[in-house]
């Protein structure tokens, strides 16, 4: 999902030291969509509890914040809001082509193609109302907060770290470098490996990578950097055809003015919205000074989410319940410094 410029761009590489007392503002639909991706079976089976509900979500959103929150980062997270016009269309083939790897999953799964099997259950992900219903809840039971943006959940995480109120952006996606993200952090977790979508083991850092340095490196302006996106490809537009991330640069540095770049013969815009329109999302989208604040968990409630709810192991929750209690005992110094 979101516009990819990785192979464009050099990440920094750090540690979780690195981001001690700092509060992330965390994209929580990209967060939830990549635990319902990689938390599965070998043959691709999401985890489920005694009743068939998917559970992969709240076991990624329990295990991996209480390890951030060891480590001393403290992880806020921001919701989309209303999705804009713009996004119906992509959300729709999008939707498709998961209905589509779905299919495909379960025959492969049938002729006991395992490998192949996983390749697809990764893409057929679906996030329901109800999953973003049960996060938010276990995230009140953990004392994580978490707010609702009025549109773009990375537009308003994007916001917070102008603000001040946040340190970064933490998402897989780059498109918060488009709504002017100063700080983006990638890959947050404490794993050092991951499983591709092939079944594969493949190295994961942690990764910072700053707006500033970024288009310095690339030598374009923030401009440049939305027109190159729409180039690749966002959220709102399929992006230009035989344009890739090397091509679409070298073409935004040759123009002062998106007019003009559109006018160029490689340029052939097939998206129903607008350039302009999506440009000018990109530059002011609406956003909120939304306050936030850590509390106190509450074991019984987490306890009453994941066991009784869920099936979660007992002895096991309980042993990270008391490791949630522990890491936040250091809230109480106060979160001035957690910026």
């Amino acid at each position: 999902m979101g516009v990819n410029l990785t192979e464009l761009i050099e990440q920094e590489e750090i540690e979780f030291q690195d981001l001690n007392d700092k509060v992330i503002a965390i994209d929580a639909m990209n967060a939830l969509y990549q635990f319902l991706s990689i938390i599965r079976q070998r043959d691709g089976t999401p985890l489920k509890d005694s009743s068939g509900n998917v559970t992969s979500h709240l076991s990624g959103l329990f295990y991996r914040n209480i390890n951030l929150l060891e480590d001393n980062i403290r992880p806020v997270y921001v919701f989309d809001g209303a999705m804009p016009d713009m996004k119906e269309k992509e959300t729709s083939q999008r939707r498709k082509k998961r209905e589509e790897a779905l299919k495909e999953w379960k025959k492969l799964k049938e002729d006991g193609k395992v490998s192949e099997a996983y390749s697809k259950a990764t893409q057929s992900s679906r996030l329901t109302s109800e999953m973003v219903r049960q996060s938010k809840d276990l995230l009140e039971a953990m004392g994580i907060p978490y707010i609702e943006a009025p549109s773009e959940g990375e537009a308003q995480a994007a916001h917070m770290v102008s603000q001040g109120s946040v340190y970064a952006v933490g998402s897989q996606d780059w498109d918060c470098m488009l709504f002017g993200a100063d700080v983006m952090v990638r890959n947050l977790t404490s794993r050092k490996t991951r499983k591709t979508s092939s079944g594969k083991r493949k190295k994961v850092s942690t990764e910072r990578i700053k707006l500033e340095k970024v288009l310095e490196q690339l030598d374009v302006s923030r401009e440049q950097l939305i027109w190159l996106g729409m180039l690749v490809g966002t959220d709102f537009n399929n992006g230009v055809h035989g344009i890739g991330p090397k091509k679409g640069l070298k073409l935004v540095k040759k123009y002062d003015n998106l007019e003009d770049l559109l006018k160029d013969e490689k340029v052939e815009w097939s998206s129903d919205n607008s350039p302009e329109k999506i440009f000018d999302f990109f530059r002011n989208p609406p956003v909120e000074n939304i306050e936030f604040e850590f509390s106190d968990p509450q074991p019984d409630e987490i306890r009453e989410i994941l066991i009784d709810r869920h099936d979660f192991s007992e002895d096991r929750v309980a042993g990270k319940i008391n490791d949630l209690e522990k890491a936040l005992e250091a809230r109480q110094s106060g979160l001035g410094s957690f910026i």
